[in-house]
C-alpha cells in the first residue's frame, strides 16, 4: 500500500484501533485483515468530503461517500447503504428504489443512520454495518485501486482497495448506482 494519500500519512487500520468506530473495528479485524486497509486521522472539522479533499489534496475521483437509504413499502422500511465516489450523487429514486423493490426510497434521517449504523454521522462507511443491510456499491468504486471512505467516526478516513468494499458481506456491485454531478469531473 502507498504510506501517503494527499498530505496524509496512512497507517494500518489495526494498528489504529482508537480511528475507528466499534463496528468498523469488528469488520476490519474479521473480514479485511489481509485486504491492505489503512487509516487517516483527520480534522474532524474537514470530514465532509469537499472540505476533506480540499484542505488534504485528496482528489473527489477516490473519495467515496456512503450514504443511508430507506426504502418504504407498503409499511415496511428497509435501510441499505449506498457508495459512488464524490464525483457522482446516488440514483435514489430510480436505481436503487427498483433494486430494494421499494415504492419510496429517500435518504434515512441523521438520527435513524446514526443509531442504525452505529457511527457518527459525516462518517458512516460500508466497513461494518449491520449484515442483514443490503450493501450497493457503484461499479467504477468496486473497481477502483485506492478509495478512501469513512471511518465511522469523524476523525478518520479509511483507505483501501475498491475490490475489498465489493467483498464486503451483502455487497452489490451496481453500475450506474452513481450518476455524474454536473460541472464537476472524475469518478
Amino acid at each position: 500500500m502507498d504510506r501517503r494519500i494527499g498530505t496524509l500519512e496512512i497507517v494500518p487500520a489495526s494498528g489504529r484501533p482508537d480511528l475507528l468506530a466499534a463496528p468498523v473495528r469488528s469488520a476490519i479485524e474479521g473480514l479485511l485483515s489481509s485486504a491492505g486497509v489503512g487509516v487517516v486521522a483527520i480534522d474532524p472539522d474537514l470530514a465532509d468530503t469537499a472540505a476533506f479533499c480540499e484542505r488534504y489534496g485528496v482528489g473527489l475521483d477516490e473519495s467515496a461517500n456512503c450514504v443511508v437509504v430507506a426504502g418504504r413499502r407498503e409499511g415496511t422500511t428497509r435501510l441499505a447503504a449506498c457508495v459512488v465516489f464524490a464525483t457522482a450523487r446516488t440514483d435514489v429514486n430510480g436505481v436503487v428504489r427498483r433494486i430494494l423493490g421499494a415504492r419510496k426510497a429517500s435518504f434515512a434521517s441523521m438520527d435513524v443512520a446514526v443509531a442504525e449504523s452505529g457511527m457518527e454521522y459525516g462518517g458512516i462507511t460500508p466497513v461494518g454495518l449491520p449484515s442483514d443491510w443490503p450493501l450497493l456499491l457503484d461499479s467504477r468504486v468496486g473497481a477502483h485501486p485506492r478509495v478512501v471512505v469513512g471511518s465511522g467516526l469523524r476523525t478518520s478516513k479509511l483507505v483501501l482497495p475498491g475490490a475489498a468494499l465489493a467483498s464486503l458481506p451483502g455487497a452489490q456491485v451496481v453500475e450506474d448506482l452513481g450518476q455524474p454531478l454536473r460541472g464537476v469531473s472524475g469518478g
